[in-house]
């Protein structure tokens, strides 16, 4: 009979502990949780001094009795769950559900962790088990009563004021406002004009073509502006004689970059895989729990001593000991970080992946080969680039530049590139280049350009920007951005995110009602808290006694002073041809449709179409507004698939008052949609 029972999370760490102990240990999983808060009831006793209520997951009660059974049968239980917040408070929940405090068995009960599921990493943390960390227990207590007062709270109210089925959560509610907030700064962008002037020319005595680049005049750099500027450099630049002024020779060092964090394997796989977040988070946590990588939930960039020396050991027998890197894997974190774990490495970096292909599916295989290649590539050395800098005189007045690079030493290149820094030099260093080179222009090329309004989202930018404000933490990235697309939130087309009217709807009430919940400040002030929880310094329930009061205070008042948001079931004059009776409008997956108020004796339904009071400027029918099969809103004719016209911007009924075309709505501007026009006027 085994006297040891070692308790993990999923029953597919089982097997693979399984393998590195002997015959003493016996391995069970614990499926996650086994308590949580009710799912019927907030659980929150706000006037016990918010005690929280914790209740055994339904379907819950057989596993436990199981784990009864061997906790009967075993002298010493290993709590073994995961090395974060999360699995400390799974431990904790355990414990007490197993009724495993002191004073409650005789057994010895302790808390292990390990950051890898390797034979070494096992062992050592078994000799070094230790009791468990109330105050990690706490900051997890403390999240989980933060989250469940403001969806518990919130939720209700949405369901009042909006529809039924919605959520407020206290992470998802500042990124909703985040992609809000951009949608309005991509809607009110007017682009402005600017423009550029190439050069071509054929220098005596070299076979290539030098390629460059309007810079400026005498007195430093010269943005153009406008058509008739352009027009003049380019007129003067045509007659003008040509000769080299400066030639600057030097190098550039490209440090290899660090090894993966949560935040930048979900931003990196999303680039280079087009893996959503929650894909990503799903295939990485297979690899670690067989063993293959290293803890995966981690916003530190720390490598232990003994990876280092592997790494170094692996790189100087397949690269050469030049290839070494110095101090690598380490970086300036931000003071957040919480750097119990290490960044996300192979457990064995002589596991290749081509060694280990066989092993892995396909997306499994990419992922982990993204992951060893960042890791033997933050151990190795800097890539050296030799550059050239021409600085160019176009008749004493006018200065054109050209640079071109070279790499001299691949370092870390050799393994992996991110293409961050892949730029496309045109030009070829030339050791005979020089202050006497004769140059003849062969072509001089101006070009029209309008800058481009702020980019939408991505998944793996949205991540970024939550990261770099202090929201929320690796764990949260990936439920996050599920739950505002399942709620219908955000929809996405291709890898850019769009707000829906539903998600418009939310927050504007989130910002109305309850602006210091969607404050991005306020939020990473919350996560510093929770991290100063967990290092001892705060009372957990003091984070909840000053957040609690403000946040009743505002339920209260948005119950009163909100007014309810019509997305659905509203009069139309359009009349069922089944039964006579007048549509009304529904919202569904798509937006809003029209349905026959007699369901269910009547279920016809149509095409919601809102006229907005313009008319197609093809063919004379309504503009009418319509969604997206993702929820995106835009104008299209009524006339519609005889008539192709559409517009992601509003129409206005207002002209053009230079060329009498068609005007659109750009924040508080009116811009004219003829290319050969673009006046804008000030609504």
């Amino acid at each position: 009979m085994a006297k040891n029972l070692v308790v993990v999370e999923s029953p597919a760490k089982v097997k693979t502990i399984k393998k590195f102990l002997g015959s003493n240990y016996q391995v069970v999983a614990s499926m996650g949780h086994v308590r949580d808060l009710p799912k019927s009831q907030m659980g929150i006793d706000v006037e016990n001094d918010f005690e929280p209520k914790y209740i055994t997951i339904r379907g819950k009660g057989d596993l436990l009795a199981s784990l009864r059974k061997e906790v009967k049968k075993a002298d010493k239980i290993f709590l073994a769950t995961d090395p974060d917040r999360e699995g400390e408070a799974i431990s904790w929940h355990l414990e007490n559900a197993l009724k495993l405090n002191p004073g409650e068995t005789d057994k010895k009960v302790y808390r292990i962790t390990f950051n890898e599921i390797t034979k070494n990493a096992v062992k050592k943390s078994l000799s070094e088990p230790r009791d468990i960390d109330m105050d990690r227990v706490d900051a997890q207590q403390a999240r989980r009563v933060l989250d469940r007062l403001v969806g518990y709270g919130i939720s209700p109210l949405l369901w009042a004021k909006v529809k039924r089925g919605l959520s407020a959560g206290r992470v998802q509610s500042v990124a909703l406002r985040l992609i809000c907030d951009r949608e309005d700064e991509i809607d009110a962008f007017i682009p402005e004009e600017y423009w550029t002037i190439d050069a071509v020319f054929d220098v005596k005595g070299e076979k290539k073509p030098l390629n460059a680049h309007f810079y400026g005049d005498l007195s430093g750099k010269k943005e153009i502006r406008t058509a008739a500027e352009a027009e003049e450099i380019d007129k003067f630049c045509k007659k003008a004689s040509y000769s080299i002024t400066e030639v600057k020779r030097g190098e550039r060092i490209r440090k290899a970059p660090l090894p993966f964090t949560t935040s930048t394997l979900q931003q990196e796989a999303s680039r280079a895989l087009n893996f959503s977040t929650s894909k990503t988070m799903r295939i990485a946590q297979n690899l670690y729990e067989d063993g293959i990588i290293s803890y995966l939930r981690t916003d530190s960039t720390r490598i232990s001593d003994e990876a280092k020396k592997d790494a170094a050991s692996f790189i100087d027998e397949n690269y050469g000991k030049e290839y070494l890197g110095h101090d690598t894997g380490s970086s300036k974190e931000r003071p957040n970080i919480q750097d119990a774990h290490e960044a996300i490495r192979p457990t064995d970096v002589r596991q290749t992946p081509s060694a280990i292909k066989d092993r892995l599916g396909r997306d499994q295989l990419r992922l982990y080969q993204l992951i060893w290649k960042r890791f033997v590539a933050s151990q190795m050395s800097s890539a050296v680039y030799d550059t050239e800098n021409v600085r160019i005189s176009a008749s004493d007045r006018y200065v054109f530049t050209a640079s071109a690079s070279k790499i001299r030493f691949q370092g870390f290149l050799s393994v992996y590139n991110d293409a961050d820094d892949d730029k496309d030099d045109k030009n070829v260093i030339s050791s005979s280049l020089s202050e006497k080179s004769v140059l003849k222009p062969t072509g001089i090329d101006p070009k029209q350009h309008f800058t481009q309004p702020p980019s939408h989202f991505t998944e793996a930018t949205l991540v970024r920007t939550l990261e770099e404000l202090g929201i929320g933490r690796p764990s949260t990235y990936a439920p996050t951005i599920t739950t505002l697309i399942s709620r219908r939130y955000i929809t996405k087309e291709g890898r850019n995110i769009f707000v829906t009217e539903m998600g418009n709807a939310v927050n504007k009430i989130m910002k109305e009602a309850f602006p210091a919940i969607v404050d991005d400040k306020f939020t990473a002030n919350l996560e510093s808290l929770l991290d100063g929880v967990e290092a001892g310094n705060v009372k957990w329930k003091t984070v909840i006694e000053n957040f609690y009061p403000d946040l009743h205070e505002a339920v209260e008042k948005a119950e009163k002073e909100i007014e309810k948001v019509n997305i659905a079931d509203e009069e139309t004059d359009v009349v069922c041809e089944e039964c006579g009776r007048h549509m009304v409008i529904k919202y569904g997956p798509h937006g809003k449709f029209l349905a026959c108020p007699g369901f269910p004796d009547c279920r016809n339904t149509k095409p919601y179409y809102e006229s907005i009071g313009v008319s197609c400027p093809k063919c004379g029918k309504d503009i009418v507004m319509r969604m997206s099969k993702k929820g995106r809103r835009y104008y299209g004719c009524l006339g519609f698939p005889e008539c192709d016209f559409m517009s992601w911007s509003r129409p206005s009924a207002e002209k053009c008052p230079k060329c009498g075309g068609m005007m659109v709505e750009k924040g508080h501007n009116l811009v004219c949609t003829n290319d050969e026009c673009k006046n804008i006027v000030r609504k």
